[in-house]
């Protein structure tokens, strides 16, 4: 392959005509003759060679140097057919000498042309190669487009291999997805709206979610997911949706903020869910948690778990604990999250943030946590505990001097715990159990209600303390009751769900039905409200 393939690509998702990589001359790139946004710095003649590689052979040079054009047609795999321009420039008083190339595309392609091949493809007959899970976010700069001195992960080279036995990068490596035309106008809309979340579909009209509650965009056209999504189907994410795996990647939109996209096939074709979020994480004091959970991140040490459902907000609060340990001390933050979210900052002089996210800059979520071991942590965001090896080095973590904070999918604490020891092997259970006796300081588990009048959405949390008689339930097996622990705990910083819900209903920002809705236990909450 042709390193030329992944500037190559870059025309196909950007929808253009042509390319110009004229020698000495930026390079522009043109969707029928208009010129398009693009920002790579000028070339010289032996990049060019170098980017042509197999496309620039002797007869092609000798052409050239007898003051003849030379014409060709390309077909790189999966991008279509491109007619190819090589001239020899003459120096003339303001103009240097060298080569003018362009590349034209030569009828259907692009990502009408990928995505169909795509669609035609079953990984069941014939696996794609394994790529990264997320797509690195760079921009061009002069090492990029000729020579990449840092490669991204490769599952063929061991973690500790030196870097001057790392392959170059090649560009197809380094394009990252990007929206563009209506998504981006679908996106501003969907923002305006105060919605958490948008939905694509092939053939089908994009829905969003506002305060919960799914609203259809029924002004918008059915989408076309290879022009709404086009410059998302780099070859990164076509070859994971080709082996049968969806992609995820985020990126910075203006002025929307943090993009969490998740591209996956479906029945009716492709399809998207993409979370909208800020840029930087909100204060704990503007989320209306209980002040509680400031007190967490003073811990010296140990394992504190941020649970609850699916789109609870986890993430949010996981990121804005992490930002208030900023604040109160300088400290090395490490984070290993999938994607990577918000955008974490020091707050004093001193502070380190590291953010890392699998599958660009770290395998997984247990090779990064072995790594952040030996990169001095004082504080470890792992975004979630997902398997067998996670669990077991965030609490060798926790045992050995760093806070943890993690997050798990769970409706509460007590199964929270239950949720890690079963993740466990069998013959490894009471092991872990003592582990978490002795590491685990707290569980926060978190819901989002709507709010009274149906303006946003408020959280109400269970805040579980790990005391010694949790800890002694905990060793024991003995989860079921936890719950009486977390009713008795008010003097050991516990709250119950349904008294955190109760607070919340006389305040006035939910009503009695949706507090009810979210508890398992209604009697519980009707004693707190003292209702019969």
């Amino acid at each position: 392959m042709a390193r030329i393939d992944g500037i190559l690509n870059i025309v196909i998702v950007q929808n253009a005509t042509e390319i110009r990589l004229d020698t000495g001359k930026p390079p522009k790139l043109l969707r029928s003759g208009a010129p398009l946004v693009f920002h790579m710095p000028p070339l010289d003649e032996e990049t060019l060679i170098e980017l042509l590689g197999p496309l620039w052979t002797s007869e092609r040079f000798t052409l050239l140097e007898s003051g003849e054009s030379v014409e060709f047609q390309y077909d790189p795999p999966g991008l279509g057919v491109f007619e190819a321009t090589l001239r020899k420039r003459a120096e003339k008083e303001d103009i240097a000498a060298g080569i003018d190339c362009v590349f034209r595309r030569a009828g259907r392609s692009g990502a009408q042309r990928r995505l169909s091949a795509l669609d035609q493809s079953s990984w069941n007959d014939e696996p794609a190669p394994e790529a990264p899970r997320s797509v690195p976010q760079v921009s061009y700069h002069h090492e990029v487009a000729t020579r990449a001195t840092t490669a991204p992960f490769s599952p063929g080279l061991p973690n500790d291999s030196e870097e001057s036995v790392r392959p170059p990068v090649q560009i197809t490596d380094l394009v990252t997805p990007r929206f563009d035309g209506d998504i981006v106008r679908i996106l501003a809309h969907a923002a305006s709206l105060g919605a958490s979340d948008l939905h694509v579909a092939e053939g089908e009209t994009p829905v969003l979610r506002i305060d919960g509650k799914l609203r259809s965009l029924q002004d918008e056209a059915p989408s076309v997911m290879a022009d709404l999504l086009a410059g998302c189907f780099v070859p990164s994410v076509t070859s994971l949706l080709q082996s049968g795996r969806s992609a995820d990647f985020s990126l910075d939109l203006d002025p929307i903020g943090r993009l969490r996209c998740n591209i996956y096939r479906a029945d009716s074709g492709f399809a998207a869910a993409i979370r909208l979020l800020k840029r930087f994480p909100p204060r704990l004091q503007d989320l209306g948690l209980p002040p509680q959970l400031a007190e967490l991140v003073e811990f010296p040490h140990g394992l504190v778990i941020v649970a609850g459902p699916t789109g609870a907000g986890k993430s949010t609060t996981l990121a804005a604990m992490a930002q208030h340990a900023q604040r109160r001390a300088a400290q090395v933050l490490i984070t290993i999250e999938d994607p990577v979210e918000y955008i974490l900052k020091p707050h004093l002089p001193g502070g380190i943030v590291r953010q890392r996210e699998v599958g660009r800059h770290v395998r997984d979520f247990s090779t990064g946590l072995r790594d952040a071991l030996r990169e001095d942590p004082d504080l470890l965001l792992v975004g979630e505990m997902r398997d067998t090896d996670t669990i077991s080095l965030a609490l060798t973590a926790a045992e050995t001097g760093h806070l943890v904070l993690t997050s798990l999918h769970c409706r509460t604490a007590a199964s929270a715990i239950e949720r890690i020891v079963d993740a466990c092997p069998p013959q490894r259970q009471q092991q872990i159990r003592v582990q978490l006796a002795d590491s685990l300081r707290a569980v926060v588990c978190q819901h989002l209600l709507p709010r009274k009048g149906g303006k946003g959405r408020i959280a109400a949390v269970e805040i579980l303390r790990v005391n010694t008689n949790v800890a002694s339930m905990v060793r024991e097996g003995k989860t079921a009751q936890i719950q009486s622990a977390i009713q008795a705990g008010g003097h050991d910083g516990m709250i119950p769900l349904e008294k955190h819900l109760m607070e919340l209903v006389r305040a006035g920002y939910v009503d009695v039905e949706s507090a009810r809705a979210t508890v398992s236990d209604p009697n519980t909450l009707h004693q707190y409200l003292g209702v019969r």
